[in-house]
């Protein structure tokens, strides 16, 4: 039996959880609605404030399938009752990001500043010129949205320069010996 699988998710007050029959889970709360379709071998059932989930056979995909929804419904659970955040750092000089609206425009050394947008059911503040803070209810999408905004420049192992997380260790590497003089 899976060990997170079998755990049950306790659902708190104020959260509205509804099963479809074609496993399609639709999770309502104070910080929004998430809805996620799961595997259609997979068995959800709620009772009351407590839903389980288990597996028709031993077979090795169903074994597989079984604490992976556990798990995705527990999250959906966390995300519209406490949210996720992921929060990025900037180092470098004159690297800097600004809020203007919907967009968090970024200045990243180029030529140009990088502009992106600000999806649907995310949040993103800027409190420190060097500082961004994703926020949302959909864990999958908070950690998407932080990666692309990492992608646009990613740390460089030798200063250190470039968009990290707050709780990412950048492994530094020694610079080019100098040269011997004569």
């Amino acid at each position: 039996m899976s060990r997170i699988g079998k755990m049950p998710v306790t659902i708190p007050a104020g959260v509205d959880f509804k099963i479809d029959g074609e496993n399609r889970v639709v999770v309502k709360g104070p910080n929004g609605t998430l809805s996620r379709e799961l595997h259609r071998d997979m068995i959800i059932k709620a009772d009351g404030a407590v839903v389980t989930v288990t597996r028709p056979s031993e077979q090795k995909t169903h074994k597989a399938l079984h604490g992976l929804t556990r798990t995705l419904v527990a999250n959906m659970v966390e995300g519209v009752t406490n949210g996720y955040s992921k929060t990025l750092d900037i180092n470098g000089v004159g690297y800097r990001a600004q809020k203007q609206g919907k967009k968090l425009v970024l200045t990243l050394g180029y030529s140009h500043p990088v502009e992106m947008e600000e999806p649907e059911g995310i949040s993103i503040e800027v409190p420190a010129p060097n500082q961004i803070i994703v926020k949302g209810a959909d864990k999958q999408l908070v950690g998407h949205v932080a990666s692309k905004i990492r992608e646009k420049r990613p740390p460089e192992p030798y200063k250190g320069k470039g968009i990290k997380y707050s709780d990412e260790r950048i492994r530094r590497k020694e610079g080019k010996a100098g040269a011997k003089k004569k």
